[in-house]
């Protein structure tokens, strides 16, 4: 899948056939698993929506579908304006399982087609057979293009072997500055073979990891110089060289508001060196992070 950097601002990528897709877009993870949380959540994304990021991810294991009927009830009425993302379990990876599972997923968000439809992750279905089940998802329309989620480098070669394999379009992992390990091989890969990765999970999940990147002195201290929050330094970290998505779930208005903000900050070279000096980038193979 070709791209290219927006020419107008760091906040899009230009994905073959034009569409321009946010560089920071909306997660849903844990949404739908509270029902008094629900209009809260809907009005978020719709939120999200109006400030530009029409980038939604969500998967049928969120709240086991619930996720995604907050989703349709936040895109209603405004389908076309959203890119709309959405992953499958690993055991219904195979051709019938993801017929089944991408018809289900269609029905709870009340939508004809995906943008683009993941594996959330390897099981142990030949990823043949998910290639083949992909290919004719997108031949019948109910998606446009198919992508992995949580694949490492050996995992992308191996796809990337496979007859058709080269038709997946992303790959979405967990990355942020605290966790660098895919810039030391698979990230490299990925733009090596035009393949975008979508970051999950881009200031940190929680507890001590996430305290550790967001009140560290020099992300306090750069935030501090641009006049905004250490979460959106974090954001504008990721999406740095405008080809790497993020994808932050957010609730609170004010939350979602700093996330869109975050994708018109540019760190200066020397920003970006101190943050390399305070979490340095990997020197050798690390196992795949995954929450």
């Amino acid at each position: 899948m070709s791209q290219q950097k927006s020419q107008q601002k760091i906040n899009t990528i230009t994905w073959t056939g034009g569409r321009k897709v946010p560089l920071i877009g909306q997660g849903t993870w844990h949404m739908g698993e509270k029902a008094s949380l629900r209009q809260e959540e809907v009005r978020a994304l719709q939120l999200g929506l109006e400030l530009g990021m029409t980038l939604i991810d969500t998967a049928e294991m969120y709240a086991e579908g619930g996720a995604e009927e907050i989703v349709g009830e936040a895109i209603r009425g405004r389908r076309d304006d959203v890119y709309l993302v959405s992953k499958a379990y690993p055991h219904h990876a195979d051709r019938q399982g993801l017929a089944d599972a991408c018809e289900a997923s269609l029905t709870r968000v009340g939508t004809e087609y995906m943008d683009m439809y993941l594996l959330h992750w390897r099981g142990n279905i030949p990823l043949e057979e998910t290639i083949q089940g992909m290919e004719k998802l997108r031949e019948q329309g109910k998606i446009r293009n198919w992508g992995v989620s949580n694949l490492d480098k050996s995992d992308m070669e191996e796809l990337w072997s496979l007859s058709g394999g080269d038709a997946c379009a992303v790959n979405q992992v967990l990355y942020h500055a605290a966790s660098r390990g895919i810039e030391y091989d698979l990230l490299p890969w990925s733009r090596t073979h035009g393949v975008p990765v979508m970051a999950y999970c881009p200031i940190a999940q929680g507890g001590r990891l996430r305290r550790g990147l967001l009140e560290h002195p020099v992300m306090v201290d750069i935030a501090a110089s641009h006049g905004v929050t250490p979460t959106q330094i974090a954001l504008a970290w990721v999406i740095r060289d405008g080809d790497v998505w993020a994808i932050p779930k957010a609730v609170q208005e004010s939350h979602v508001r700093e996330n869109a903000a975050a994708a018109h900050i540019r760190l200066t070279p020397e920003q970006l060196q101190r943050i390399d000096e305070a979490f340095p980038p990997p020197t050798r193979k690390q196992p795949l992070d995954i929450v």
